[in-house]
């Protein structure tokens, strides 16, 4: 139906004009279930379409948030992309998808056209240690939610931090291995310089300390501080570590990997080795992507909830964007949990050639 009025989505619903504006503005939280069903219901069979003009010249924004990425070239991305927009749909909202590569200076130019286009929230991924390349817009309005990354020290005030709890997480899986039997584990990162991978080398550490090993017993990959870390080319940055590590005189039995995409690359590098992943070496990524469950072998990983962090992230965002639920070095952590698959074993009894 063409020219479809607010007016007449009240009347085909029973409800008042306001009540309309309240759904379609995502202010719910007195509105009870059966109106918002009767609303709704109306919305659709009348095919009325919000004039998003309009709304922004009404309130000064419009029900759309941004979502910045590293690159959706690593599934994992796509996946919190994907949870994320349902979770945004579900409350009448649009979503804007922006792949940064991690570069500081193309986030502010993001977070400004965003916020310039009537656009009052948006989840930032790169967890890079600072924020004040988009601190301006933030004090200027804009909401912010940070994924996978805590808060740290000049965070500005309202932004919220959400992700899983990366040093518990890479301790699980180095735990696992070693548990196994491993004693000379290998870690494969690329440049460590974000807050997540930091927090995930910790992690490995921090396992490796607890078991009583020698620091040497945790190798890290030479390549490590050298290497820019792209999420275009993870896989890669795993397969080139892996023929590295391999090729030494004393190889590690097992390599624990940043994320599942850099695990992946893994085994494709120790296949070109001639060696046999879950037997001659083991393997863990980190995420749990759909593509881990698939590999031959199948990965043993480290899932996070991923769906649930999307539905937190949104929630908080609104909050933020509605003026409240955003303090300084607020960080909310999900649990993570070791998924163990074919691509760890107890280490052979002879040494790895």
């Amino acid at each position: 139906m063409a020219g479809v009025t607010i007016y007449q989505v009240a009347e085909e619903a029973g409800v008042s004009p306001s009540t309309v504006s309240n759904l379609l503005n995502g202010r719910t939280g007195k509105m009870l279930p059966e109106t918002r069903s009767r609303v709704e219901s109306a919305i659709r069979r009348l095919g009325y379409r919000p004039n998003r003009a309009a709304q922004q010249l009404r309130t000064g924004r419009i029900q759309m948030l941004g979502l910045i990425v590293p690159s959706v070239a690593n599934p994992f991305w796509g996946t919190f992309a994907r949870h994320l927009e349902a979770a945004a749909l579900a409350e009448g909202f649009y979503m804007l998808l922006c792949n940064s590569e991690r570069d500081p200076e193309r986030e502010r130019r993001y977070v400004e056209e965003l916020w310039g286009d009537g656009i009052g929230g948006v989840v930032l991924c790169s967890s890079l240690p600072s924020l004040d390349h988009v601190k301006p817009t933030v004090e200027a309005g804009l909401g912010l939610v940070a994924f996978d990354r805590t808060a740290q020290p000049g965070d500005p005030h309202r932004a919220v931090n959400i992700g899983t709890d990366n040093v518990l997480g890479m301790r699980l899986a180095t735990e696992h291995l070693l548990a196994l039997g491993h004693t000379r584990l290998a870690f494969v990162s690329g440049s460590i310089g974000s807050i997540n991978r930091a927090e995930r080398y910790s992690g490995f550490q921090q396992a490796i300390e607890a078991a009583g090993l020698p620091p040497e017993a945790g190798v890290v990959w030479s390549g490590a501080d050298t290497v820019d870390f792209d999420d275009r080319d993870t896989a890669e940055l795993g397969r080139v570590a892996a023929l590295e590590i391999l090729s030494s005189p004393h190889p590690p039995t097992a390599i624990v990997a940043i994320n599942d995409m850099c695990a992946l690359g893994i085994v494709a590098g120790t296949r070109e080795a001639g060696l046999v992943v879950g037997r001659d070496v083991s393997v863990t990524g980190y995420d749990d992507i759909m593509l881990a469950g698939m590999a031959m072998p199948a990965l043993t990983t480290v899932r996070q909830p991923v769906e649930e962090m999307a539905a937190t992230a949104f929630a908080k965002l609104r909050q933020v964007m509605d003026g409240g639920g955003g303090e300084t070095g607020q960080s909310i952590l999900h649990r993570p949990a070791l998924v163990v698959r074919d691509s760890t074993s107890a280490p052979a009894m002879s040494p790895v050639v």
